[in-house]
């Protein structure tokens, strides 16, 4: 039984090494760089576990005897969803590993760019006391409206937090009902609505063929001007581009940024310059827990799927197990 894995981002292997053993099997991993590296890696492969690698339909077509695809995260979008049910083969990610870390993560950026920490500790750290921007930009949450785009675990989570701070909840999420965003304190409204009336717009929605550049020149165009933009989900949500010349116009106050388009942010790209943004490096998720509940459920899943049962968490719509059918 070999379990292939892709790419990591961890110091070793070991959590994922010892599940796979005790079942029998062998873990064969490598940080593949090109597509030809990763077709010989998964070709005979029972299971391939991938974290950010393009898996393309010549990579999946060349997995002749792959039973899942298990994916070390929520979104899956470096996976060709089609061409793996067409040959068959689950795709699986790990929902719920993250849900508390990417939350929190989501409230430190509009906490941070409201109350204007950055700017402050930059100024302190050149030899300033004072109030570093204009009193305009320190803004009390309980004043403004924060819209969600995405209202899955954690949008969900996110909502929850917000409620606290008795700020208005805006709400986008045509595959959720309108009574779950009531429930949760939060108004369901259109796209339009939610990108034209929020002070502070948060992304929360998978990367899919139809939220791709979601926020593109127009929605930008819409938003509130001086409005403040998080995207904690992924980078291609939002046209980059169309983001810095909203920011350097002022049409954006500011923005909170854990994932990019393209990853990792050239040196060279203006965001990096830009003071009204607050950047980090796709690390929402990131905590000792978190981590280790990734690493053991995605090997525990290809361990499944490799002895011919199927996984849970199948994203792709594939019903029964390759070659088990």
């Amino acid at each position: 039984m070999k379990i292939a894995i892709t790419d990591w981002t961890f110091p070793d292997l070991g959590i994922e090494e010892q599940i796979v053993a005790s079942h029998g099997g062998r873990v064969e991993a490598r940080q593949c760089k090109t597509e030809e590296g990763l077709i010989e890696l998964v070709a005979d492969a029972e299971t391939v576990i991938t974290q950010f690698a393009r898996l393309t339909p010549r990579v999946i077509g060349a997995m002749a005897k792959a039973r899942a695809i298990v994916r070390y995260g929520i979104g899956v979008d470096n996976v060709d969803l089609q061409a793996a049910r067409s040959h068959g083969i689950p795709v699986c990610n790990v929902p719920d590993y993250c849900i508390d870390e990417v939350a929190d993560h989501t409230l430190a950026f509009i906490l941070s760019l409201t109350r204007q920490v950055v700017s402050h500790t930059v100024d302190i750290r050149s030899g300033q006391w004072r109030l570093a921007v204009p009193l305009a930009e320190m803004k009390a949450l309980r004043e403004l409206v924060v819209g969600i785009v995405g209202f899955g675990r954690i949008g969900r989570e996110v909502a929850r937090r917000l409620s606290v701070f008795k700020c208005a909840i805006l709400v986008h999420d045509p595959m959720v009902a309108p009574d779950v965003m009531t429930a949760a304190g939060a108004t369901a409204v259109t796209l339009q609505e939610v990108v034209s009336r929020s002070d502070v717009l948060t992304l929360h929605c998978p990367s899919t063929p139809t939220t791709r550049k979601l926020i593109n020149i127009e929605t930008l165009a819409d938003m509130k001007r001086g409005a403040i933009l998080i995207n904690v989900a992924r980078g291609d949500l939002v046209d980059s581009s169309a983001l810095v010349q909203a920011l350097e116009s002022g049409v954006l106050a500011a923005a909170g940024l854990d994932v990019f388009d393209p990853e990792p942010i050239p040196l060279d790209h203006p965001v990096r310059r830009l003071k009204s943004v607050i950047l980090t490096p796709h690390i929402a998720s990131a905590s000792p827990t978190a981590v280790k509940t990734l690493r053991e459920t995605a090997a525990r899943l290809a361990v499944v799927a490799a002895r011919g049962d199927l996984p849970a968490n199948i994203v792709n719509g594939v019903t029964a197990p390759r070659g088990f059918a």
